[in-house]
């Protein structure tokens, strides 16, 4: 006797991205029936011949107009009621991407809302969002992925600043640039940037070291904050 199956797949994205102060993700609205115009994350159907990774670096090419940025597998939500439309598996991704490069793109039906601001969203988004914080939290102790979300210059002060916002706490910023500074990551482009109004010392400009981004990423490192 044939077994007939009758589950959905879909995929959903958690889009992180950092304006130089504060962690910004990317939340729309259902656009139909059930919930219509309810919070939710970017989502998408899968079909049947399709990879589910594929169809997520669509998702965020046709939103963010971006197929170069870094994307990575979150977890498999699938409890039997997640959705009232029936038996719906999501495999979940989160997504890094530079403020620079989409704070100017509209995307219709989205907005970007500040980490801890963020709706009650639809079905179990709200638990994938923070799971996809949570596993940020980790990889940036691990791994130098928040570079993806820095400019190609950048102050200490933004370093500084992104990994409070990415670790949910204050750090000392003197013991904290002691220790990136022993990763060797930084190369100081010697040139210099008033990061606000009023300032009366410039703060110096610095870009990550390739080589060294590129073998930590692979090798990885233990920043115990």
């Amino acid at each position: 006797m044939a077994i007939k199956f009758d589950v959905a797949l879909g995929t959903s994205v958690v889009v992180f991205a950092f304006d130089g102060e504060k962690l910004f993700s990317l939340i729309g609205e259902k656009s139909e029936e059930p919930y219509k115009g309810a919070p939710m994350l970017p989502s998408n159907w899968v079909r049947a011949n399709e990879s589910v990774e594929d169809v997520s670096k669509r998702l965020m090419t046709r939103l963010v107009k971006l197929d170069d940025l870094y994307l990575e597998q979150l977890n498999a939500f699938a409890r039997v009621y997640r959705n009232p439309m029936g038996r719906v598996v999501n495999i979940a991704y989160y997504a890094l991407v530079n403020w620079d490069r989409v704070k100017d793109v509209e995307i219709p039906g989205y907005k970007w809302v500040a980490y801890g601001e963020e709706p009650e969203m639809i079905f179990d988004h709200n638990e994938i969002y923070e799971m996809a914080y949570e596993r940020l939290k980790r990889r940036v102790k691990r791994r130098p992925i928040g570079f993806v979300l820095l400019p190609a210059k950048f102050t200490f002060n933004n370093i500084h600043a992104l990994y409070e916002q990415c670790l949910g706490k204050e750090l000392d910023k003197r013991n904290f640039r002691k220790k990136f500074m022993r990763s060797e990551l930084l190369i100081d482009t010697e040139e210099s940037v008033f990061e606000a109004p009023g300032n009366k010392k410039p703060s110096r400009l610095y870009q990550f070291n390739q080589a060294k981004y590129d073998k930590l990423t692979l090798k990885g490192y233990d920043f115990k904050f």
